[in-house]
């Protein structure tokens, strides 16, 4: 593919009155006559997302009945008894990383006991076992997606962004002698140092816009009553005079959906300012009472951020644990820490179950939007490795072992996918968690956390063609 056009920088940004906005891929970002794979080189962007609780799979009897890992390993797995169900329309987009141990978020002293859920957020990107105090003399490690930012992050206006659902602002000493700050945030940037993960919509959304300075400019920008579009009207239209017509279609695109995020996120705070009472009644203005919309506005999110290269590394919490939020849409509606406490009674855990599949049927929303989004001559899925899973097992007796994990996207073309690997007994999560390091570009990195050695899964997709043969 020769690209002939004006050359446009892949940094310009569209600017307006205390408005930025970088923009998405455009052809015309391409140096004239150079070839497209060429002038682009592949910028992977890593998503990680934590869900707390562990799997009814990682049970005795949930591992017997396959309902997290499927039953076959390699490439002829089988999802239909599984949480991981909803991922069939993306079997070849995903990785499965079964039967691996968190054993740093164990108790390793008499007095540790007991605070699995207080420390065990701080372990799942750090897989370090973090110091059990009530102080600022926090320590655990730093998180994978911090190092993934401290070496790529430079190259993008955020070097990375935290974002969560639940309310995750404590402050102080929670309980079992543990600082809330293991339990309220996933990112570490360096073992004494854990980052703020962001809750409400429109604070993500301003910015990764630079909407106003402080926040008084952007209340006051807000009361004006206008889009963000509203202000960049002259520079787009400037910009159109530049671009051929797909690169105007891709931009129009892009600016409908940025408004529609920016609509919807004004139709939460106007709902919420109604005065109707709320299900989630200390919650910033902007968050939805929906679950499933907070997630979505949330994914989107970070569809565009990926979209327009402002930032290639998200970390995102989608509970806190011993939150007894119910999820009733899917179709079990008691509360989530009384459910993940199911007593291993086989039909409470087939019943937990149905709060981890509706937990892992947030994830194609966030997938289509990925696949659906070109970056250079492919799209952001296969430039992306997000990470799902949990530092967690069996949540009825807080253990580590069996632990949920699986990727989605390519990440570059480090990932394969359409692929179940079950490590050995005794493997540590650690493992897998180096392998996702090399895959987004660390690849000098030797250890993480209890590492051992990193998992070959090129080696278990030569295994599973040899005995297919």
């Amino acid at each position: 593919m020769i690209i002939t056009k004006k050359h446009l920088s892949r940094r310009t940004m569209l600017r307006g009155m205390g408005v930025t906005m970088a923009l998405p891929f455009l052809e015309a970002m391409v140096p004239a006559r150079t070839a497209l794979a060429q002038a682009l080189p592949k910028r992977v962007r890593f998503a990680a997302i934590e869900i707390v609780h562990g799997a009814a799979g990682s049970t005795a009897f949930g591992a017997k009945k396959f309902m997290w890992a499927p039953e076959k390993t390699g490439r002829d797995f089988d999802l239909s008894t599984s949480s991981l169900s909803p991922m069939e329309p993306y079997r070849d987009d995903l990785t499965i990383i079964s039967n691996t141990d968190v054993r740093n978020a164990e108790a390793f002293t008499a007095p540790e006991i007991g605070g699995d859920h207080f420390r065990s957020s701080a372990v799942f990107l750090t897989q370090c076992h973090p110091k059990q105090t009530q102080g600022s003399d926090v320590f655990v490690g730093t998180s994978i997606d911090q190092l993934f930012a401290q070496r790529y992050g430079q190259e993008t206006a955020i070097p990375s962004m935290q974002l969560c659902i639940e309310n995750v602002d404590q402050a102080g000493g929670c309980s079992y002698g543990y600082s809330c700050v293991y339990t309220d945030s996933i990112s570490w940037a360096s073992p004494t140092d854990p980052l703020p993960m962001m809750r409400d919509p429109r604070v993500v959304f301003d910015q990764l816009f630079g909407v106003g300075a402080t926040p008084g400019e952007r209340r006051e920008r807000r009361a004006e009553d206008k889009s963000i579009l509203d202000w960049l009207g002259t520079a787009v239209a400037r910009l159109n005079k530049d671009l051929g017509a797909s690169d105007r279609a891709r931009l129009a695109d892009y600016l409908d959906d940025v408004r529609e995020i920016e609509r919807r996120i004004e139709r939460v705070e106007s709902q919420n300012r109604a005065g109707e009472p709320r299900e989630l009644p200390g919650a910033p203005i902007g968050v939805p009472d929906s679950f499933e919309e907070h997630v979505k506005l949330m994914f989107d999110l970070q569809a565009i951020a990926f979209a327009s290269d402002t930032t290639r590394v998200f970390s995102f919490k989608l509970g806190r644990d011993a939150s007894n939020r119910v999820y009733p849409e899917s179709g079990y509606k008691a509360a989530f820490h009384s459910a993940s406490h199911h007593q291993d009674r086989d039909d409470r855990i087939t019943e937990y179950a149905k709060i981890n599949k509706y937990h892992v049927s947030m994830l194609p929303y966030f997938l289509d939007k990925l696949k659906n989004t070109q970056d250079g001559e492919s799209n952001l899925l296969e430039n992306t490795v997000v990470l799902y899973g949990s530092p967690m097992g069996n949540s009825n007796v807080h253990n580590h072992k069996r632990c949920p994990l699986i990727l989605a996207g390519h990440g570059g073309g480090a990932l394969k996918g359409g692929l179940h690997v079950k490590a050995a007994d005794g493997t540590p999560m650690a493992n897998a968690m180096l392998t996702v390091a090399h895959a987004i570009g660390l690849d000098d990195m030797k250890t993480l956390g209890d590492s051992t050695a990193a998992l070959d899964l090129n080696a278990a997709i030569e295994t599973t063609v040899a005995a297919q043969a």
